[in-house]
């Protein structure tokens, strides 16, 4: 991990992104000693997020989710 004040981070911007890349280096920037923002590795994960999760397509419905509950099948103490 590594903290940088914002001038630094302006300045170096670039070699902070090489050390990011390099490996799992995650940069946070502070503003007076605060910490404001953080610059982290870019996932897979992230590069689609509409993608399906893998045990999502697992999930089976035997029901249709979307049909509304009768009140005998609501929990007591919810109606």
């Amino acid at each position: 991990m590594i903290k940088v004040n914002t001038h630094e981070a302006k300045t170096k911007l670039s070699q902070l992104l090489a050390k990011i890349e390099q490996g799992d280096e995650q940069v946070i920037i502070c503003r007076n000693g605060q910490p404001i923002a953080t610059l982290n590795p870019w996932k897979e994960s992230m590069k689609d997020p509409l993608k399906q999760h893998v045990q999502i397509k697992k999930v089976i419905f035997n029901e249709d989710p979307s049909i509304p509950l009768t009140v005998d099948e609501w929990p007591e103490e919810a109606r």
